[in-house]
């Protein structure tokens, strides 16, 4: 018999159909599914005003994020395309007001928001997320107070505009520019405000500042953007950056404190004149740049100086060099005349020397005189020495020494001799022999006769020892007188 304890539906271990219930069983998904439906259907588009939290942009470019009050959370996903399409920046802690439709995620039991479109909620949440921006790239050096401002040229050659190409911004610039001292301008095209401005500032910064340096400035490209001829780069870096925009509400200047325009500004090696909005109108950018502008009419005051001004600064500065340059002449030719009454007259100085001088000629004519009378004696004195018939008796006595050492010469030639049947006997390298011991010695002889020479003569034993002995010179006998 059963328990009726235990004959309870809350005690059944098998599910069992009772009678009169016509609930069905359903799954998870089932009713995820029903609340999915039933969520989007009556919340197809609602708009929430709340704080963001916890947000992040992953690598798909999908965002996602919480947006919270004092009382709740809701999560929130906003999806690439809407993501990029935002006017700022989101961060934590900026009131916004989010458009979207509600939905669940069957996987987490959880319910969110997909945000097709986020607004800042009015312009004290614009301010407060405008102040921390502020704070936080102060804290990051960006701002000009935070590092070395970098100083203006004083007359640039080419000035760089990055602003709206349509505008009457760049108009009023250049009709400045042109006003105060003719400047080659270099005009960026870029948007100033609403979706993809801040970008395309940036950028336009960048540009600049990866142009080349060159010290050639060509034709003219005012109105003309960086990198949109074709061949060699025509266009100049600029010695001066100006970031200009017209007035408008916080809205509409929005661009300029985007965190890629700050970042552009402090990054760059050209100086950048700040010239956003109106004289009340402040954006990060400002901050950022080397000087501020109150407005772009201003910016093209500050840029470069007033020409007339210049030519009048330097025809005083040239006028009153001339004048120092006069003042200096004049005060020298007045230290020389007084140091010129003090030295003495060309007279006194040169008057000793000019007697010296005087007397000097007339001694060098006395002397001549007595050298010349001097050789004129001496002249007369030889003339009879020099006469034609002194001449030829010397002459002819010269001939006759002449003569007579000429035979004496002849007389003495030692080959003279040969004529008579004599020969000479030299060695090899002609030295004369003169005894039987040199004869010995010289081993080859060569004997010289009156019309030839015998060479490589020997000295044989036999005859060696004929002419060893002492030469007796023989008489000859006298001829038998005949008696015929």
């Amino acid at each position: 018999m059963a328990d009726p304890l235990f004959d309870t539906p809350a005690a059944r271990l098998v599910a069992e159909p009772v009678a009169g219930d016509n609930a069905m069983a359903l799954s998870v998904g089932e009713l995820s599914g029903r609340l999915k439906r039933m969520v989007e259907s009556e919340f197809g588009h609602v708009r929430l005003r709340g704080e963001i939290s916890g947000y992040k942009r992953v690598a798909s470019g999908h965002s996602y994020l919480a947006l919270k009050d004092d009382s709740a959370v809701i999560d929130g996903v906003m999806w690439k395309g809407n993501s990029a399409s935002l006017a700022f920046r989101p961060e934590d802690g900026v009131e916004v007001i989010a458009t979207g439709r509600l939905t669940t995620y069957p996987g987490r039991s959880k319910y969110q928001i997909i945000i097709e479109r986020m607004e800042l909620a009015g312009a004290g949440a614009l301010m407060a997320l405008l102040e921390r921006n502020k704070a936080r790239f102060d804290a990051e050096g960006l701002f000009a107070k935070s590092r070395a401002r970098r100083a203006l040229p004083f007359m640039p050659r080419v000035i760089g505009v990055v602003t709206s190409g349509t505008g009457a911004v760049i108009r009023d610039i250049l009709h400045r520019l042109e006003d105060r001292c003719p400047t080659h301008v270099v005009v960026w095209p870029v948007k100033v405000q609403g979706q993809g401005a801040a970008e395309e500032i940036a950028a336009a910064i960048r540009g600049f500042d990866a142009l080349p340096a060159s010290d050639v400035v060509t034709s003219d490209v005012r109105g003309t953007p960086a990198g949109s001829r074709d061949g060699a780069p025509t266009i100049p870096r600029p010695d001066l950056v100006i970031v200009a925009r017209g007035g408008g509400s916080i809205e509409d200047l929005w661009a300029f404190n985007e965190e890629p325009v700050v970042r552009a500004v402090a990054a760059c090696a050209i100086p950048i004149i700040s010239a956003v909005g109106h004289e009340t109108d402040t954006t990060l950018c400002d901050h950022a740049a080397d000087l501020r502008a109150p407005t772009p009419t201003a910016a093209a005051e500050i840029a470069v100086p007033v020409l007339a001004d210049l030519r009048y600064t330097l025809d005083a500065m040239s006028a009153r060099t001339a004048r120092c340059a006069n003042r200096h002449v004049e005060r020298g030719r007045e230290r020389l005349t007084a140091l010129a009454r003090l030295l003495p007259s060309r007279d006194r100085l040169l008057g000793p020397q000019r007697q010296r001088m005087d007397e000097a000629a007339t001694r060098a004519d006395r002397a001549l005189e007595r050298r010349v009378a001097g050789a004129r004696g001496t002249l007369d004195r030889v003339a009879g020495a020099i006469r034609p018939a002194t001449l030829d008796r010397r002459l002819e006595s010269a001939r006759r020494s002449l003569s007579d050492v000429g035979r004496l010469v002849e007389s003495l030639n030692p080959d003279r001799i040969l004529e008579r049947g004599y020969a000479r006997v030299t060695t090899r390298d002609g030295a004369t022999i003169t005894n039987a011991d040199a004869a010995r010695d010289a081993g080859a002889l060569t004997l010289h006769f009156r019309h030839q020479e015998l060479v490589d003569v020997t000295v044989a034993g036999a005859v060696e020892e004929a002419t060893t002995r002492p030469h007796v010179r023989r008489t000859r006998k006298p001829d038998q007188p005949t008696l015929l």
